[in-house]
């Protein structure tokens, strides 16, 4: 003890500052570790924590389209290390400045954006909020290391407005998705349908020319052996032949009986009926 004074050891823990004041007066920055103080001389009157602080701000703007929108912006921020005292000495209530300054930043960025743009550009927000802290509160000894806007909320009945055009917008796609779907199957229902056609009537015209070819040769053929035979002839005789096999195939597949043949053709009504009249007429003699 000398003069009225002893010496006190005093202990400043890891990521902490003690502020030293000296009869009142600021003296200097004590960091991590054992010291002796004089008292009642010297004092510690502060231990400011070096460790970085997180605080969101949640502030209440409108967009250039009229929307009212509730932006919460997080900051992560701390003490310098060298502005110790200036952070102590200079400033009060940091977190009520900063809120001020975060208000200031969002209330002049959003107003100037539209509702879908301000969704967009987040960033850009975030980052001017940055570098206007970073500006402001450097004199005051704090260091920004980083600003987020991490909500941005549109009044309750614009989001229902916002999520009931998002939902009709998704339902007029898949309708427009289905409709062109259904234009893709009937299209190639048709493409089908015609080549389907196209393949029918090719066979049709390759069947009749192999017809009219094997008659062709018939004729030239039964003209050439039988002497007196002309194409006249020799094409009554195949009709003929053809229209029995026609009518042996008919009986063949008539296991039942029930089949009945009548004449055909458009003089075929006329013929019929005189038919009737003169088997009625007989029938009655």
């Amino acid at each position: 003890m000398s003069g009225g004074s002893c010496c006190c050891f005093e202990c400043i823990t890891e990521s902490e500052a003690g502020v030293l004041e000296f009869c009142g007066k600021f003296s200097r920055v004590m960091p991590s570790g054992l010291f002796c103080v004089r008292w009642p001389f010297e004092t510690i009157v502060a231990r400011v924590s070096l460790k970085i602080k997180y605080m969101e701000v949640r502030c209440e703007t409108k967009t250039k389209d009229n929307v009212f929108v509730s932006v919460c912006v997080a900051i992560q921020y701390k003490v310098r290390d060298d502005a110790v005292s200036a952070a102590y000495y200079k400033l009060t209530d940091v977190r009520s400045q900063m809120t001020s300054y975060v208000n200031d930043v969002v209330r002049s960025a959003i107003p100037r954006m539209e509702l879908d743009e301000a969704f967009a550009s987040k960033g850009v927000v975030a980052d001017a909020v940055k570098e206007q802290l970073t500006s402001l509160m450097s004199e005051y000894g704090f260091e920004i290391r980083a600003a987020l806007v991490i909500d941005l909320d549109p009044n309750t009945t614009v989001k229902h407005a916002m999520n009931n055009i998002l939902a009709q917008t998704k339902i007029r796609e898949a309708q427009s998705e289905t409709a062109e779907a259904e234009k893709i199957l009937l299209v190639k229902a048709a493409e089908a349908d015609a080549e389907s056609r196209y393949l029918s009537g090719l066979g049709v015209a390759r069947q009749r020319k192999a017809i009219i070819d094997g008659l062709r040769e018939t004729v030239d053929s039964f003209s050439r052996e039988v002497k007196g035979a002309g194409a006249k002839e020799v094409m009554d005789l195949l009709l003929v032949t053809q229209y029995f096999d026609m009518i042996k195939e008919i009986g063949m597949k008539n296991t039942a009986g029930s089949t009945l043949f009548l004449p055909h053709g458009p003089q075929a009504v006329e013929t019929l009926r005189t038919d009737l009249k003169d088997s009625f007429v007989s029938n009655d003699k």
